[in-house]
């Protein structure tokens, strides 16, 4: 069995914060990530789907952690064709990518490809320190409901993987498409063909958006994320659509999962994306127990 890194999707959100998980003297940003680097061994930033990172930021992030600590990294939300505020962009891209519509929100359709180029330029030169100091993970690409199984669309996930070499990226969908019983072996055999690791899902179900929990190892890096299991999936608030506690009957019954999904990975990644309150960490921190794993 390979090795399996527990972590969360989070470690800065408000809910978290005044939950009092953190303790008393874990009362800045850098006390604070220095603290969850303490606890688990992998995070997961989701900051960057709204907005590109700083270079400094992930410098600050790679010095505030231990030697072996991974970041996985959510692309930003132009890359993966969900729409995306025009402000979002660096202000020396934002004429360009608005173009003369003067739209406020624009898709990957909508923009010239050479702003294109420079944001996904921009993206990654920002991720560098990370991956000098041997702690970035996969790029996340979690593409969105109207991303439908088809030649076109699995061109694009080889190009963006292309971008992001030789750093890696992981496979989440959205779509139903990919994963229905008569297309699960063709999305997975085409995973596999190019070594990107599909990201297994815990979700709700009977959505337009819901994917199936097949786990499964398209790479030597296999891939979890847990998002639980709540009745409001499709709010718009975010917290009524993560706020969901697993029980630890729950996270037992999928530890020999996981453990069996290991078992075809040189690595496994299980992320706990019910980011309300503490839930993701104490989650997580069981899972750990039940799979045995030392706390990093």
């Amino acid at each position: 069995m390979g090795s399996i890194l527990v972590g969360t999707a989070s470690w800065t959100d408000r809910t978290l914060i005044a939950s009092g998980w953190y303790p008393p003297s874990a009362d800045n940003p850098e006390r604070r990530l220095r603290y969850y680097a303490g606890q688990f061994p992998l995070v997961e930033v989701d900051a960057t789907y709204y907005a590109l990172p700083a270079e400094a930021t992930a410098t600050s992030w790679a010095e505030r952690t231990p030697a072996g600590f991974t970041f996985n990294v959510k692309a930003f939300s132009l890359f993966t064709q969900h729409p995306t505020p025009v402000k979002a962009l660096p202000a020396d891209l934002r004429s360009a990518a608005a173009g003369s519509s003067g739209k406020e929100r624009v898709y990957l359709k909508d923009v010239d490809p050479s702003v294109v180029d420079q944001a996904w330029e921009r993206f990654l030169a920002a991720l560098q320190p990370l991956r000098q100091a041997g702690k970035l993970g996969a790029i996340l690409l979690q593409f969105p409901p109207w991303f439908p199984i088809g030649r076109s669309r699995r061109d694009y996930i080889v190009a963006c993987a292309a971008r992001v070499a030789p750093g890696r990226v992981c496979i989440e969908f959205r779509n139903k498409t990919w994963m229905t019983p008569e297309n699960q072996e063709e999305t997975l055999g085409f995973l596999a063909s190019h070594q990107l690791p599909y990201v297994c899902v815990d979700m709700p179900q009977g959505y337009p958006s819901s994917i199936p929990p097949v786990l499964a190892a398209t790479s030597d890096l296999a891939v979890v994320r847990m998002h639980g299991h709540s009745t409001k999936w499709d709010s718009k608030d975010i917290y009524e659509r993560f706020g969901y506690e697993y029980s630890d009957g729950e996270l037992a019954e999928w530890a020999p999962r996981i453990r069996d999904l290991a078992a075809g990975a040189s690595t496994t990644h299980v992320l706990f994306n019910n980011c309300y309150r503490n839930y993701a960490q104490v989650n997580a921190q069981t899972l750990e127990e039940q799979l045995g794993l030392l706390v990093t």
